[in-house]
């Protein structure tokens, strides 16, 4: 299965791909997309240019999911608005490519990759290094999109085990005469 992690951003936008087979993972690619050449406060230009920036590597790599970082809610208000916005251009386009999109938030990405979920942008790219046998440490944009995709990857095989396993049967509740089915 290949996926694909993006980390949302409106100046830049990181996005990492790898192919999972069980609990082996390969690289396949990385990089960021770039809003510098469009004016800062020119925001429609610079939500085109991650719409399309994604929309170009999902065809180009042609990934099966991908997995996007949930924005957390910043100090300022203003910053979170305009990152969920570039955040719902990445959405956008994965969606109109019909990929299916998990989200999780960068504590559970470190939490997973690194071990602990406060863990320093330098400890996730050495252990995206290392995940991955990369030459050498990936950008700190692209080693959060590939931390995603390795994350996704885990989860979606604890998620398939799960699953498969029995299907949870109905049950009276015994402190009700009648009972409650839940």
């Amino acid at each position: 299965m290949r996926i694909l992690g993006i980390d949302p951003g409106l100046q830049t936008t990181g996005f990492g791909l790898i192919d999972a087979d069980g609990p082996r993972l390969s690289y396949v690619a990385s990089g960021t997309i770039k809003t510098s050449a469009v004016a800062t406060g020119d925001l429609p230009a610079r939500l085109k240019i991650i719409f399309d920036g994604v929309r170009e590597v999902t065809a180009r790599y042609q990934p099966h999911c991908a997995a996007v970082e949930i924005v957390f809610v910043n100090v300022n208000p203003q910053s979170t608005l305009l990152l969920g916005q570039a955040r719902g251009a990445a959405i956008t386009a994965l969606v109109s490519n019909d990929l299916p999109v998990a989200e999780y938030t960068a504590l559970q990405m470190k939490k997973a990759v690194v071990g602990h979920g406060h863990a320093a942008k330098e400890q996730v790219q050495a252990m995206v290094q290392r995940l991955l046998n990369l030459p050498s440490e990936p950008g700190k944009d692209a080693a959060d999109a590939l931390g995603l995709a390795i994350m996704h990857a885990h989860a979606s095989v604890s998620f398939e085990a799960m699953s498969r396993s029995t299907t949870l049967q109905r049950r009276q509740h015994a402190q009700f005469k009648g009972g409650r089915t839940y």
